[in-house]
């Protein structure tokens, strides 16, 4: 069917398999996720992109029983190592992922829940402290960023996360995390405070 929507002066000819070889070649080879208007280059911005996406789920079927898949994060569509297969993977020295302390996931929490936030926002949450190395170490890791000031006295900054910790953690969009069971309480006492869902920083491999 798809031969049938793709004529020659749009792709110089190329069939649909062709096609699908070429966007497998391009995923294969470049190491960042690939959004359908860079795929759209490689037939001179001829194709159309709902054709590449169809074809693209073909080639996601394709690979279904690998041990690699073909995934659409929010910065585009990538390959990576399944979840399944990393715990061989590591058993050739590959490096393995930072650890964070839990002052670090806590506030990475924080703000992936209640973004934009401010510092005092994370304070008021957390009942304790943020120290400047802990917001560093996201903003270091390209997860969180400044998005803005709120306006307010001292304009304190606003904490976002970043397409890249939707990238590194295999999410379309902010959706895609578990959902909050309850509404966290803005208290002190951390006797009552509920926490936030645990995040997976262990990303699947390329």
């Amino acid at each position: 069917m798809l031969n049938q929507l793709i004529s020659p002066n749009q792709t110089d000819s190329l069939t649909s398999v062709e096609i699908k070889r070429i966007l497998e070649a391009a995923l294969l080879t470049i190491h960042e996720p690939l959004p359908l208007a860079e795929l759209k280059k490689l037939f001179n911005n001829t194709l159309d992109a709902k054709i590449i996406h169809q074809l693209l789920e073909e080639l996601r079927e394709k690979w279904t029983e690998s041990g690699i898949e073909l995934v659409n994060v929010a910065g585009g569509w990538r390959f990576q190592t399944k979840t399944e297969m990393q715990q061989y993977l590591d058993r050739l020295g590959s490096s393995s992922p930072p650890r964070y302390s839990r002052a670090v996931l806590e506030t990475l929490a924080i703000i992936v829940y209640r973004q934009p936030v401010t510092r005092g926002d994370i304070e008021k949450i957390r009942g304790v402290s943020v120290s400047g190395p802990i917001l560093k170490t996201l903003m270091t890791r390209g997860w969180v960023d400044i998005i803005g000031h709120r306006n307010i006295p001292g304009k304190p900054a606003l904490y976002a996360t970043t397409p890249c910790f939707l990238n590194d953690l295999s999410l379309s969009s902010l959706e895609d995390l578990p959902p909050l069971e309850e509404p966290e309480s803005h208290v002190d006492s951390n006797e009552n405070k509920r926490p936030l869902p645990a995040i997976e920083l262990t990303p699947p491999g390329k």
